[in-house]
C-alpha cells in the first residue's frame, strides 16, 4: 500500500468517528445542554493531552494556536450546535457538507493553485449524496440556523487551510494539545452565559463523555490535523462525507433506523465524490 492512500486511510478514521457524534449524545448524554457538550468534549480532552506533551506554544503560535482553536473548536462547535438545534438534522447535515467545496476554493486562493474543476465537482457531488442520505420531503428551513452551518462550516473550512499553510512545528499531538485546550477555555464563559449548570453525570453519562471527549476529540483532532500535514486540503477535507454517512449507517444497525433506496444511491455518490477530490488533490 502506498504511503499516500495510507495517510488517506488512517485520517479517515476521525470523519467516521465524528459520525458516531448524534448517536452517542441522543443515548448517552439526553438532557445534556448542546453548548456543555461542547464544552465537555474539548476542553478536557485538551488539558489531558496538554499534561501528557507538556510542550506550550512559543512566540507567535500562541496567537496561532487561538486563532485555530477558534475556528476548529470554540466556533465551529458552537453554530454546529445551533444549526442542529434551528434545523432538522437532514438539513444541518447538508449545509455543513459546504465544507469541503469552501475548502476547494480557500485552498486555491491561499496556495495560488489554479481552481481544479474535478475538486469542485467532487465537492459538489459529496453536498448533493449528502442530501440523499439525509434530507427528508419535508424538511424546513430556517434561515438563522442555514447561516449559523454555512458559517460553522466556513470557521473549520478556514481553520483546516490555516493550519496546512503555517504547518505547526510540533507534532499532532501537541498542536491537537493546543488546539482544543484553547478552544474549550474560550467556550467556558459561552456556557456560563447560555449553557446553564451541568448535571451531575451518571454511568452512562461517562461513557458518552469518554467516547466523545477523549476518542472522538483527542485521538481524533490528533489524526485528523496529522493528515492535514501530509495530504491535500481538499483530500482531507471531502473525507469528512464520511460523517454523515457513518451517522446513517450507525442509525441503520443499531437503532434499527430504515435505509431506502435514495440513501443507497447517496452512499455510492458520497464515495465517488470523495474517490475524485483524492484524485485531484494528488
Amino acid at each position: 500500500m502506498s504511503t499516500n492512500r495510507l495517510d488517506i486511510l488512517i485520517t479517515a478514521t476521525a470523519p467516521i468517528v465524528w459520525g458516531s457524534t448524534y448517536l452517542v449524545t441522543t443515548e448517552f448524554l439526553a438532557g445534556f445542554s448542546p453548548m456543555n457538550v461542547a464544552l465537555l468534549r474539548a476542553l478536557p480532552a485538551g488539558l489531558l493531552l496538554l499534561a501528557i506533551v507538556r510542550v506550550l506554544p512559543t512566540g507567535r503560535w500562541w496567537l496561532r494556536a487561538f486563532v485555530l482553536g477558534v475556528l476548529n473548536i470554540s466556533v465551529f462547535l458552537s453554530l454546529l450546535f445551533v444549526a442542529a438545534y434551528r434545523l432538522p438534522g437532514g438539513v444541518a447535515g447538508t449545509v455543513l457538507s459546504a465544507q469541503p467545496l469552501i475548502v476547494v476554493f480557500l485552498a486555491a486562493v491561499m496556495f495560488s493553485e489554479k481552481l481544479q474543476p474535478r475538486a469542485v465537482l467532487g465537492a459538489l457531488a459529496g453536498m448533493g449524496g449528502v442530501a440523499l442520505l439525509v434530507l427528508t420531503p419535508n424538511a424546513a428551513l430556517d434561515p438563522i440556523g442555514v447561516a449559523a452551518g454555512l458559517a460553522g462550516a466556513a470557521s473549520m473550512a478556514l481553520g483546516t487551510t490555516l493550519t496546512r499553510r503555517w504547518s505547526p512545528p510540533v507534532s499532532p499531538l501537541v498542536f491537537t494539545a493546543w488546539q482544543l485546550t484553547a478552544g474549550g477555555l474560550l467556550l467556558v464563559p459561552v456556557c456560563f452565559f447560555i449553557g446553564g449548570p451541568i448535571q451531575v453525570p451518571d454511568a452512562m453519562n461517562l461513557l458518552g463523555l469518554f467516547w466523545l471527549s477523549l476518542v472522538g476529540g483527542a485521538l481524533t483532532y490528533a489524526i485528523w490535523f496529522r493528515g492535514i500535514g501530509k495530504l491535500a486540503p481538499q483530500a482531507v477535507s471531502s473525507l469528512l462525507f464520511l460523517s454523515p454517512l457513518t451517522a446513517v449507517l450507525l442509525g441503520w444497525v443499531v437503532l434499527g433506523q430504515s435505509l431506502n433506496m435514495l440513501q443507497i444511491m447517496g452512499i455510492v455518490v458520497v464515495m465517488a465524490s470523495i474517490w475524485l477530490c483524492q484524485r485531484s488533490g494528488k
